[in-house]
């Protein structure tokens, strides 16, 4: 579904992505682990358009997007729940998740929001509070509500788990998995490692933009590289 060829992205003279190849396999969970500063959010942003590579290729379903509008790359059955939630916090929780469908024209926006809900009944709670209200966890939970609001093939989850309590963290992975069982395909990007290489199919390791390890979660998980420098082991 996704690949992505010799990946090249900077901030002005920083290089950031560094020769980065992946794929991603239709309804596949596969996963990005690595440090502080290894470029994982960027490559989420730079699939999602927010970003530019300078050079590389990425293609979806067939298709070469690198360098597309964000808006487009939407439409196009992307969708991207960011790292820190990014909500919006001065609009209800209801008109948030109809800002996730803005690019939808279809008649099934409200069936839609239903299914999404059921996978997150405090979101159903909070419907027509303010969404700046919602605890931490209630406003990740809204964030991937809203991505999902556009009906996305490829799911880009960018650090679903930061900042909440450790019951928060098992509930938002529970509901990943449940997302995988629906057949979402879902490409994540996790600051913890062994969550992520729990949920996952697949996962790469990445440092310094540079790709270091890939193999499935499993393997990952007892590989000792993996063990030392990242679950504490």
């Amino acid at each position: 579904m996704l690949v992505i060829e010799r990946l090249n992205v900077f901030y002005g003279a920083i290089q950031a992505i560094n020769d980065l190849s992946i794929t991603v396999n239709e309804g596949e969970v596969v996963s990005i682990i690595g440090g502080n500063g290894a470029g994982k959010s960027t490559l989420l942003r730079t699939v999602s358009g927010l970003l530019r590579p300078r050079t590389g290729r990425i293609e979806f379903k067939g298709e070469e997007i690198q360098g597309c509008p964000a808006d487009r790359i939407v439409r196009m059955g992307i969708s991207h729940s960011p790292e820190g939630r990014r909500i919006f916090t001065n609009m209800t929780v209801h008109e948030n998740l109809q800002m996730g469908a803005f690019t939808r024209a279809d008649g099934d926006v409200g069936k839609d929001m239903e299914a999404a809900m059921d996978l997150f009944p405090r979101v159903r709670e909070r419907l027509r509070q303010s969404a700046g209200t919602l605890s931490g966890g209630e406003q990740q939970m809204l964030a991937i509500c809203r991505a999902l609001m556009s009906r996305p093939r490829l799911l880009l989850l960018d650090e679903p788990s930061m900042g909440l309590a450790p019951n928060l963290v098992t509930e938002i992975f529970n509901i990943v998995r449940s997302l995988h069982e629906k057949g979402v395909t879902i490409l994540l990007v996790e600051q913890n490692a062994h969550r992520a290489l729990e949920v996952a199919d697949r996962a790469y390791v990445i440092e310094t933009g540079s790709l270091v390890l890939e193999g499935t979660g499993a393997d990952l998980l007892k590989d000792p590289r993996v063990k030392e420098a990242y679950l504490g082991g």
